[in-house]
């Protein structure tokens, strides 16, 4: 992995990405079998959270802590990025102290500017345009519950945010083929959309955007849903949800997937909105094995860019390539 930080998947190659969920697949197995891998030993990362979350919370500092590492929460009080103190100072001042910085944010301005002026790593938590933690979480846990990446089908139906926005990369990148269905005025980012579609041309896949999402999900591999309503939109609550009523994921919808589809959502889940509580208990679900494997993607993305001695170990040692 050559870049410095993680801002967007856009930063990333086909093979940075298969380098990351390769490493994570051995870390997990590793961690099963009970044994530690320490790679991150004496290293400490900052944790700016301008809004909150369990997953990235939770996620970010136990994959430290399992390392061998630290990780500081920073609260929106604390940190006022910004406000308080600029951006490239906070920057500046946190590269003196810790060896990487995670930016879980509302502007994704601020994680490029937070990128530009830090000296030590910078990985985007979330930000209203881009989520590529969770997309390469969501890689890993299609390729553990389909066996392979390229040539399967992940359809995303509902509102095209930023977790829309990161799969599109995601999947191009490595030969998924994507389809995206949204209402009208709820599209993916028009620069994603025109990114992926570049990148699925080079690797064998194609990216279909339609707004039927009983047309989209038919034969699909891989039904992916995200609430409606994200946080900072609750004023427009009331009109989400009757406008985006037809995209919730149901008996009936995920009914015309293929016979064997699963299931993902990124959560936190609003149930009885987006998708129903029979389909997300549902057998076909791997909505929490997809909330575990935040954990284990973010060692591998902070042990490559933290450690860059990371990847020769994960290859001494017998790490499985995805396919």
């Amino acid at each position: 992995m050559k870049c410095k930080d993680l801002v967007s998947l856009a930063d990333l190659s086909k093979e940075d990405i298969r380098q990351i969920i390769a490493l994570a697949l051995w870390l997990k197995a590793e961690l099963k079998a009970g044994r530690s891998r320490p790679l991150l030993a004496g290293k400490t990362l900052g944790m700016i959270f301008n809004k909150p979350s369990l997953r990235t919370r939770v996620s970010f500092e136990v994959a430290m802590l399992q390392l061998g590492g630290n990780a500081l929460y920073l609260s929106p009080n604390e940190v006022q990025l910004g406000r308080r103190e600029s951006i490239p100072d906070v920057a500046r001042v946190l590269s003196r102290y810790v060896d990487a910085i995670m930016l879980r944010t509302f502007a994704h301005r601020e994680v490029e500017l937070l990128a530009e002026y830090s000296t030590v790593p910078v990985v985007n938590g979330l930000s209203d345009l881009s989520h590529p933690c969770q997309a390469l979480g969501d890689l890993l846990t299609v390729l553990e519950a389909k066996g392979r990446l390229e040539g399967t089908t992940l359809t995303y139906v509902g509102d095209g945010n930023n977790v829309a926005n990161s799969l599109l990369l995601a999947c191009s990148k490595v030969g998924v083929n994507m389809v995206v269905a949204t209402p009208d005025g709820f599209s993916c980012d028009p620069a994603y959309v025109e990114k992926a579609k570049e990148a699925a041309a080079g690797n064998g896949c194609n990216v279909r955007l339609m707004e039927d999402p009983r047309e989209a999900v038919a034969g699909a591999d891989v039904i992916y849903t995200d609430v409606w309503t994200s946080m900072g939109q609750e004023a427009e609550r009331e009109k989400r949800v009757k406008i985006l009523e037809p995209y919730r994921v149901d008996a009936r919808l995920l009914s015309l997937a293929a016979p064997d589809a699963v299931v993902m959502h990124c959560l936190p889940a609003h149930r009885g909105e987006e998708i129903t509580d029979d389909v997300i208990d549902g057998p076909q679900s791997i909505v929490f094995d997809q909330a575990e494997n935040r954990l284990h993607i973010q060692k591998a993305i902070l042990a490559l860019l933290i450690n860059k001695g990371a990847p020769s170990l994960c290859v001494t040692e017998g790490a499985p390539v995805p396919k």
